[in-house]
């Protein structure tokens, strides 16, 4: 499946909502009552306050991926120098062709375009064994010491983090 990965346009906004929606709950982290989910539909506000991304396969959108930066309002976790890549979503109907790591090494690209980025990070909920697993493949490593709970639940969020091997480091 050939993809093109660009950045969200507002007519993209109900689609990247569905995505994003339909890829939680398949997966089961969250019930649709969850306060989690409402900032997942909010689209409209993360475009605003981050980089969303789209990745489409022949003119259909399959994924979509929110990219931040330290001090940013969506960046939870990322710091000077590193972007930060959250609510991957990969739509349920296209989960285990490659959409959701053809979508990371796109991040990954992108990143080492970024003169001033040195590393990715990554926030992942421990029972989020799949991604895990993709993240670590593609060269990110744990980072223990920068672990955090969800405030007011009893929820750990493992980092991950990959330091780039910058093209741009002989600039």
């Amino acid at each position: 499946m050939k993809l093109v990965f660009r950045p969200v346009r507002p007519a993209d906004f109900s689609e990247v909502r569905r995505i994003t929606q339909e890829a939680y709950l398949h997966a089961g982290h969250f019930i649709a009552e969850h306060a989690y989910m409402r900032v997942l539909d909010n689209v409209e506000h993360r475009a605003e306050h981050a980089e969303v991304w789209v990745a489409e396969a022949s003119g259909v959108l399959v994924a979509a991926v929110t990219l931040t930066y330290a001090g940013q309002p969506y960046s939870e976790i990322a710091l000077e120098n590193e972007l930060e890549f959250r609510m991957l979503a990969v739509d349920p109907a296209v989960q285990g062709g490659g959409v959701g790591r053809a979508v990371v090494r796109q991040v990954i690209g992108h990143a080492k375009s970024l003169t001033v980025i040195e590393a990715i990070s990554i926030t992942s909920a421990t029972f989020m064994q799949r991604a895990h697993a993709l993240y670590e493949s593609l060269g990110f490593q744990r980072a223990p010491g920068r672990d955090w709970h969800v405030p007011g639940e009893d929820v750990l969020l493992w980092v991950f983090r990959l330091e780039l091997q910058c093209a741009h480091a002989l600039d």
